[in-house]
């Protein structure tokens, strides 16, 4: 439905210039004056007061992309209304880009895609990682060799996550299952004072000063009354379903993007498609992802 409606590229910047500017006077995202003119022919205006000219996608994930809008929107709503997110193969598929230029644009709205507010987590809030990597099962034998060097989460990344019952899920890739790093997050997301759920790991263990703290056994059973990390649990299973079933290979180094896009699909779960759309339309201004940035490159000249 979105490709067919935004495939007029005047209707697609039609819309995006009533959602960036809904009392209809573009503002330059350099000097915010709304003194400007059109450039019909090239979809652009020309500021008057710092004479340097500016699109819709200026100050935005889209910006200096050659891409259209026409696919840009489209693309943004296959992302937010695709339960187990949606593979670059088929964005390149469906809307006749590269597959290259596809995974820089899921990318990039995932990047709007976070949740950059510090609200923290209250009333009843439980808390779990796991381990994300590929099945032995599944790889050719020089591939396991290379990857598989130990038992059990030998090899594999390391995710954190809390969930507030009947609320939001906060979470992300973590180094470490110590101590030091668990209770950092949970200290700075968790309220003082919550009703706090986890398993048996030890590196829980002191919470119970600051938090109302319930540990269930997994040696001995799921559910203990109203203590368990079922709601968390399913929250893996959902991000797994995403990660195997249609993103297949996910280097560790970007992992923290599919979290964050799981997390907002989890989040919005009791919005209809098109206010998913609207939410991480309104998220699109501000925020900027290069290429260099993407793949590592502007941390590799950083350190040389």
């Amino acid at each position: 439905m979105a490709i067919l409606y935004f495939s007029d590229p005047d209707r697609a910047l039609e819309f995006l210039v009533r959602f960036r500017w809904p009392d209809g006077k573009p503002t330059c995202p350099r000097c915010e004056s709304k003194d400007n003119s059109y450039i019909s022919t090239r979809r652009i205006w020309k500021c008057k007061g710092c004479k340097r000219q500016f699109s819709a996608k200026s100050g935005t994930i889209m910006e200096d992309s050659p891409i259209g809008l026409e696919k840009w929107l489209p693309a943004i709503w296959m992302l937010c209304g695709c339960k187990n997110g949606i593979s670059s193969y088929e964005i390149h598929r469906d809307l006749g880009v590269s597959q290259k230029t596809a995974w820089f644009m899921l990318h990039r709205i995932r990047e709007a895609m976070q949740d950059k507010t510090s609200n923290k987590l209250g009333g009843e809030v439980e808390m779990d990682e796991t381990f994300i990597g590929g099945k032995a099962r599944n790889m050719h034998k020089a591939k396991r060799a290379e990857k598989i060097t130990g038992r059990g989460p030998e090899g594999k990344e390391i995710a954190f996550g809390m969930v507030e019952r009947g609320g939001k899920v906060i979470a992300g890739h973590v180094a470490t299952r110590t101590k030091k790093e668990l209770q950092a997050i949970v200290r700075e997301r968790v309220e003082a004072g919550a009703a706090i759920f986890s398993d048996e790991l030890k590196s829980y263990d002191g919470l119970e000063n600051e938090y109302k703290h319930q540990v269930i056994n997994h040696a001995v059973e799921y559910v203990n009354g109203n203590v368990h990390t079922n709601t968390m649990e399913n929250f893996w299973s959902l991000l797994k379903r995403g990660l195997h079933g249609t993103y297949i290979s996910v280097e560790p180094f970007h992992l923290f993007r599919y979290i964050d896009e799981q997390a907002f699909r989890y989040n919005t779960r009791k919005l209809t498609d098109a206010e998913r759309f609207v939410g991480v339309m309104s998220q699109v201004a501000g925020r900027r992802l290069t290429l260099a940035e993407l793949t590592g490159k502007e941390l590799d000249a950083a350190m040389s």
